[in-house]
């Protein structure tokens, strides 16, 4: 398995960030778990395109969790690329429709570039037929203990407590070949994601506040702080805990006005080696699963660790 940060920020505008976006590519499929503000420019800088996304997971319907995600759909579209699959909680289905329905957002633009002859006639120049269709993910809506078996690998979520009761909010858990990640997407501490995420390889989890930092009793709740997170990432046995500290306070240039600790100590990534992408390295960050062979490492060598 391979993991992307295409994003790991806040709906706060940074310009080295963006929102939430996370891309693993697992037995030949490539998974994005959200969509957020400015992942769509990080997945082509990582080298893919709108219609290379075998599904979409959405962990919950916050903007910085889905602001691309017209985008994606839309672009895809252009490419005449098959429908997006689209997994996430209710009202996903809703708020597609009010995007590339009769009646929305997309509805003047997509009449116009389906309706009109020079727009048609590019449409077939690039190998289209008529009528064109508009836009149409296939969607599903996912509740907690949904799970998704492909017999190549498996997926799991499980309700987190973050924006309740407005919005549904999930986990998620991917299974395979022996390894797993796990991604809390906006989420407090809460047994049912500490049960899911036992033994996991990664866990990514969601980190809005520095330790020390003065919140409000509600907020505290539900935003735990890098050492909290680290706590129960012992608890779980997580191979690797790594907590996603948001952007929230900058300088005047624009730079994070202090640094989160991510759990008091440097993480190690036993048999996981990060990949440097050919982007500048605040664009995407990529972790690898090398293919062991049973019974031992590939060439008699261990993979290579974590580091820098």
């Amino acid at each position: 398995m391979r993991l992307t940060i295409l994003g790991s920020g806040s709906p706060e505008p940074h310009p080295r960030r963006a929102s939430s976006g996370y891309l693993l590519e697992v037995a030949g499929r490539r998974l994005l778990f959200d969509c957020g503000g400015g992942v769509f420019d990080r997945l082509l800088a990582a080298g893919l395109g709108p219609s290379e996304i075998d599904a979409l997971f959405l962990s919950h319907l916050h903007s910085d969790h889905m602001m691309d995600y017209a985008r994606l759909v839309h672009a895809r579209w252009d490419q005449n690329g098959p429908p997006l699959q689209v997994y996430g909680p209710a009202p996903v289905a809703d708020i597609t429709r009010r995007l590339f329905g009769p009646d929305g957002v997309f509805a003047f633009d997509l009449a116009a570039r389906t309706q009109l002859k020079p727009s048609q006639d590019v449409w077939v120049a690039r190998g289209g037929t008529l009528p064109r269709p508009w836009p149409a993910p296939e969607i599903t809506e996912i509740a907690p203990g949904f799970t998704l078996d492909t017999g190549a690998w498996r997926l799991a979520a499980c309700e987190v407590p973050h924006a309740q009761p407005r919005l549904s909010c999930l986990a998620f858990r991917v299974d395979h070949g022996g390894k797993s990640v796990t991604y809390s997407g906006d989420a407090g501490l809460c047994p049912d994601l500490e049960a899911m995420a036992q033994g996991t390889d990664l866990l990514l989890h969601w980190c809005y506040r520095l330790d020390g930092e003065a919140a409000q009793p509600e907020m505290a709740r539900l935003a735990p702080t890098p050492s909290e997170i680290a706590a129960m990432a012992a608890r779980t046995g997580a191979k690797t805990p790594d907590p996603h500290p948001f952007p929230r306070a900058h300088g005047h240039r624009g730079q994070p006005r202090r640094r989160a600790r991510r759990g008091g100590g440097r993480i190690s990534r036993p048999g996981i080696h990060r990949r440097r992408p050919r982007q500048p390295r605040h664009l995407t960050n990529s972790f690898i699963w090398p293919e062991i062979p049973p019974g031992g490492s590939r060439g008699g060598q261990r993979p290579p660790a974590g580091g820098g």
